[in-house]
């Protein structure tokens, strides 16, 4: 249930090209060679330039804007479970040499470099979605916290991002379960009920939908007792 590094060409993102909210399956990094393009996911909007690693969990959704030029990017797959966030390397042109003729070794650098949270928390619709991405957020007390209308909150953050913020938090909470699931030995009936889920059976229905298969697929081949 993990993908193996491979590399895919350079990328072209036509300027000002729009992509329309996706998830995908496996973890990968995008390599930003030249021009910068937005991206609006689980951490907020990401401004990404030339030289920036955007690394991307399993499972993670976004949308993409392009910038104001062409930009040229490479997309590599990891392996593994990495963490959504970005990375810089000193040497950008030894990751792209390696991926070209040695992609387990280019995402092994990838691997080595810090990767830190990419949300700058901008504005509330980017602080809402890395709050979402955290935690259960009560949206009714956020619209009033920032001085607005619960339907203002609602549209503003649809605009950005594609997906109604109950919907964002449903999907955020589900990812949260897949992680806990493999990554920690707690029961999933515990991690139901630290997610947010009402009960263990809500809570596989949730992570089936968002993954295609059930947590204790996912544990045991993390090799986790069920």
């Amino acid at each position: 249930m993990t993908a193996q590094p491979a590399f895919a060409p350079v990328k072209l993102l036509p300027a000002r090209d729009r992509l329309a909210r996706h998830r995908h399956p496996t973890a990968y990094a995008t390599i930003v060679l030249e021009g910068g393009y937005a991206e609006f996911g689980e951490t907020g909007r990401i401004e990404a330039g030339p030289g920036d690693i955007l690394v991307h969990a399993p499972f993670c959704a976004h949308a993409d804007r392009g910038g104001a030029r062409v930009s040229r990017l490479v997309n590599l797959a990891l392996p593994g479970r990495p963490r959504t966030g970005i990375a810089r390397s000193g040497d950008l042109d030894l990751i792209v040499r390696l991926a070209r003729g040695d992609p387990l070794e280019a995402a092994a650098e990838i691997a080595r470099l810090a990767v830190v949270p990419a949300n700058r928390e901008a504005d509330w619709p980017d602080a809402l979605a890395r709050r979402l991405s955290e935690q259960d957020v009560d949206l009714a007390a956020f619209a009033r916290e920032a001085g607005l209308r619960p339907e203002t909150v609602s549209r503003g953050f649809g605009s950005r991002f594609g997906i109604a913020p109950q919907s964002f938090a449903a999907e955020a909470r589900a990812r949260r379960a897949w992680r806990a699931a493999v990554d920690t030995p707690a029961s999933l009936s515990a991690i139901a009920s630290e997610t947010g889920f009402c009960d263990q059976a809500h809570m596989t229905r949730a992570v089936t939908a968002l993954t295609g298969a059930p947590p204790g697929a996912w544990r045991r081949a993390a090799a986790l007792p069920a």
